[in-house]
């Protein structure tokens, strides 16, 4: 199995979690835009130290099981957890029962 195929599920499953933990917001829009920089900052933070640790040896990937696109030393495949950590996570918190009823 190609490291796409493991985060193809990954991210249906993050954007129906995703879908179904907002759909009864009303500040969605704002949500999303936090989202999308909460995004933009960790993909930055995966693209640099990703690439450090790549070029230090840490880890390596099989060429076969990748797509070949890379950020900087960092396969494409990697920024799913990107998504991951952009998405879900945020959601999840906003779903939790106390913010329903106003409490922080």
């Amino acid at each position: 199995m190609t490291y796409v195929a493991v985060n193809a599920v990954v991210i249906v499953l993050v954007a129906l979690a995703c879908a179904l933990l907002l759909r009864r917001r009303r500040d969605r829009g704002r949500i999303v835009v936090l989202m999308a920089i909460t995004f933009g900052v960790v993909a930055l933070f995966t693209a640099v130290f990703d690439s450090l640790m790549i070029a230090a040896g840490l880890f390596r990937y099989e060429a076969d099981h990748l797509v070949g696109t890379r950020i900087g030393l960092a396969p494409v495949e990697d920024f799913a957890y990107v998504v991951l950590a952009a998405v879900l996570l945020p959601s999840l918190w906003l779903a939790r029962p106390g913010l329903r009823r106003g409490r922080h």
